[in-house]
């Protein structure tokens, strides 16, 4: 993020937060989304707005992401930005004109390393079970949900291009997942676990999210939450299970080391 107050004020929605909407795009395997070919090939040139490459999602994400390992997960590797402030400069000011939404994306978020970890470290906790991954993001903890041994994992987000990252990403890894849009808030598909990461950042949709992921565990689901202090995040009314020190980007949490909790609803 070059270091204007357009970006820093994104940043500050970020740990803020003020992300907008749950209406999710329904999305596809995969294996299936289009213009997913080889991760690994060089990038593309940045897109600007007058740039038809900025309204392909798998293009846009490839030209300003690079593959690398996740810190707190080097198993698995992210199609992440390089810096935060460039990326999210460029995306609030050059490309907002088309609606493209701050690129969560293209992060590995604290929640989201740390719920990933705990799930390779107790893959009991997903191998053989229907998974699904809410807000996925960049879809790192589906990706290790799938690694884990999972039978079924469902990645759900909000945009096409938070779409196209889990698919470039969940190829890099060699890991299948169903790429989801339906906004699933309130629904039941019979998960036997659910994963959230960093979803307790803007009060209205943390009290929302929450009341489902609650509902999701009385009936027996596996409700598990990655989150590294945000706001809004009940703790009165989880229980914590596990404690980690995640490596994270300076510009987007304030330090280098974020402690981050995995809580399950009592």
């Amino acid at each position: 993020m070059g270091h204007g107050a357009g970006a820093r004020a994104g940043l500050r929605r970020v740990t803020g937060i003020e992300r907008d909407g749950f209406s999710l795009w329904r999305g596809s395997p995969a294996a299936k989304v289009a213009g997913v070919t080889d991760p690994l090939s060089p990038p593309i040139p940045h897109p600007t707005a007058t740039d038809p490459a900025a309204r392909d999602p798998v293009r846009f994400v490839r030209a300003e992401t690079r593959l690398r390992p996740v810190p707190l997960v080097p198993e698995l590797s992210l199609h992440v930005a390089d810096e935060a402030v460039p990326l999210w400069q460029r995306t609030e000011e050059e490309l907002g004109a088309m609606g493209l939404p701050p690129p969560f994306w293209a992060f590995a978020w604290a929640g989201g390393q740390a719920l990933a970890r705990h799930v390779l470290d107790h893959p009991e906790l997903v191998a053989g079970r229907r998974v699904l991954d809410f807000a996925s993001g960049s879809g790192l903890v589906g990706l290790a949900a799938a690694r884990a041994g999972a039978a079924h994992v469902s990645c759900a987000d909000i945009d096409a291009y938070a779409l196209a990252a889990i698919a470039l990403n969940a190829q890099a890894n060699g890991v299948m997942v169903e790429v989801r849009g339906t906004d699933l808030i309130g629904t039941d598909e019979g998960w036997d676990t659910v994963l959230a990461g960093d979803i307790c950042y803007e009060r209205d949709l943390a009290e929302r999210v929450f009341a489902w992921l609650v509902t999701l565990s009385r009936r027996g689901a596996l409700v598990l939450i990655g989150d590294p202090g945000r706001s809004y995040l009940p703790k009165a009314e989880l229980e914590q299970l596990a404690e980690y020190s995640v490596p994270v980007t300076r510009d987007l949490e304030d330090m280098e080391i974020k402690r981050t909790c995995v809580w399950r609803p009592r």
